[in-house]
């Protein structure tokens, strides 16, 4: 029964194709098929309209760094693009004026550019300010590159914090012709593996913001540089604005790639914030300031030698163990030279040492001379803000030997001058005979009485001279003037 239903069902127009159906038209039909041509086209995710920046917060939040890129500013640059994300802000502005630095914090600093949910513009201000070294590498990663005017870039040549003073030597082939064990890399080879490291990082971000690449390799390998208007006209950066509104109105209706995809900007009427720099920024950046950690360093080294030599003072022992700590914790997150580092503690416990070592003076000079060395060494850098100033190093180094001088002649001048405490201070002082006696008699010495020898004849109340010390016994000889007592 319930096939013949169906059979019956089918002889109705509900099952029956369209165009077999009573009164469907031509038109009927023609709209149809231009429906399934339409739904049968793919779908092209790439020409998905850019999101407007509209749902954004309509805030715009400005951070400026003007100083080398290192720990303190990183991390300021990192909590401002976070907070920004938070926000949901529609644009973040970065006016940076820096000589380079960093080449860890540089790259942090990128690697949250390039994830931002939030376009990140870098503004290379005020007027003669410039983005070098690795300002230029922010410039490409970001999402739009401005510059004011009178403002350069350029120069992201690698610096090698660790040169080595020994000259490269051609790598040599086994006479054999065997393959030994791979050859120890030379300071040539180093330079190379960071220049091409270098070349090929700026080159992906150029290639990511299609920008020019070949004026970016240029400025690895060759540490070219470009005022504002020649990076406008070799499309190294996207626009030269005179100020903040003034930039604000040019990147206004620009279309630019964020990690959540494409975003039309408007930024005419954004309400600006500045973030300023709070005190954890300002302490960081203080301890790992080259200069004040190299300072750090020395007094936690002299604290902890002083609370060794004199225990139970703590005071010492406990403002050295903080100095050293933080100083540790600086260089921790500084390029320094560890060798360096070493030679300076050897040469503060040598100068230390020598106030307890006779060495007549090796070991102090020996001290100063690793001490200089070594600060030297530390930090050598051309990024200014990451190095130890030569004026530091100097006045250390003075006065260590000025202290060192002072303490020799003190030690001679001591050394010279007559005891005053123990039985050598008799030697040479005067005594007086009690009774006469040829051989062995009594005489007084600072109100004291001694038994003495003589070989020559003594008499009662004559000047003696003490020559000799023999624990209770005097040595004497009469004076050549001879006094009655």
């Amino acid at each position: 029964m319930l096939v013949s239903r169906i059979a019956g069902a089918m002889k109705h127009d509900l099952f029956k194709p369209l165009w077999l159906r009573r009164g469907c038209s031509l038109a009927q039909l023609t709209a149809l098929a231009a429906c399934a041509i339409a739904f049968a086209q793919p779908v092209n995710p790439a020409a998905k309209p850019a999101r407007s920046n509209t749902a954004f917060n309509p805030s715009a939040t400005i951070v400026t760094l003007h100083d080398a890129i290192g720990p303190a500013t990183a991390d300021y640059f990192l909590r401002a693009l976070a907070r920004a994300n938070a926000k949901h802000d529609a644009l973040l502005i970065v006016e940076i004026d820096t000589p380079g630095g960093l080449d860890v914090a540089m790259r942090d600093m990128i690697q949250a550019i390039l994830a931002s949910q939030v376009p990140v513009v870098i503004y290379v201000a005020p007027p003669g300010a410039r983005a070098a070294s690795a300002g230029t590498y922010l410039l490409y990663a970001s999402h739009i590159a401005a510059m004011a005017p009178a403002t350069n870039l350029g120069a992201a040549t690698p610096i090698n914090i660790m040169p080595s003073s020994k000259p490269a030597a051609p790598e040599e082939k086994p006479k054999d012709g065997t393959e030994g064990s791979a050859p120890e890399q030379s300071p040539d080879a180093m330079e190379r593996k960071a220049v091409n490291d270098a070349t090929a990082y700026i080159r992906s971000l150029a290639e990511l913001r299609g920008r020019n690449v070949e004026w970016a390799e240029a400025a690895v390998r060759t540490a070219a540089s470009l005022s504002a208007d020649q990076a406008l006209d070799q499309h190294v950066i996207d626009l030269i604005a005179k100020d903040i509104p003034d930039l604000l109105q040019q990147v206004d209706g620009r279309t630019v790639k964020i990690a959540g995809g494409q975003v039309t900007l408007h930024a005419k009427s954004l309400t600006l914030e500045r973030v300023t720099v709070d005190w954890r920024t300002k302490v960081l950046a203080v301890i790992t300031n080259p200069n004040v950690a190299y300072l750090l360093m020395l007094v936690g080294i002299y604290g902890l030698l002083l609370e060794g030599y004199h225990p139970g003072t703590l005071a010492p022992g406990i403002t050295g163990a903080i100095c050293l700590l933080l100083a540790l914790f600086a260089f921790q997150v500084l390029s320094v030279n560890y060798a360096g580092l070493a030679l300076i503690a050897l040469g503060v416990l040598m100068i230390v040492s020598e106030t307890f070592v006779p060495s007549f003076g090796a070991l102090g000079i020996g001290g100063i001379v690793a001490f200089v060395l070594g600060s030297i060494m530390l930090m050598n850098s051309d990024v200014p803000g990451l190095q130890v100033a030569w004026q530091l190093i100097g006045s250390i180094a003075l006065v260590a030997g000025s202290l060192l001088l002072a303490l020799a002649t003190f030690l001679i001048r001591v050394r010279r001058r007559p005891a005053v405490t123990g039985t050598d201070q008799l030697l040479g002082e005067p005594a007086y005979a009690i009774a006469d006696f040829d051989n062995t008699g009594m005489v007084r010495v600072r109100g004291e009485l001694w038994q003495a020898v003589t070989r020559a004849p003594i008499r009662a109340g004559q000047q003696v001279r003490i020559v000799k010390v023999r624990g209770l016994m005097l040595d004497i000889e009469p004076q050549d003037l001879n006094t009655q007592h």
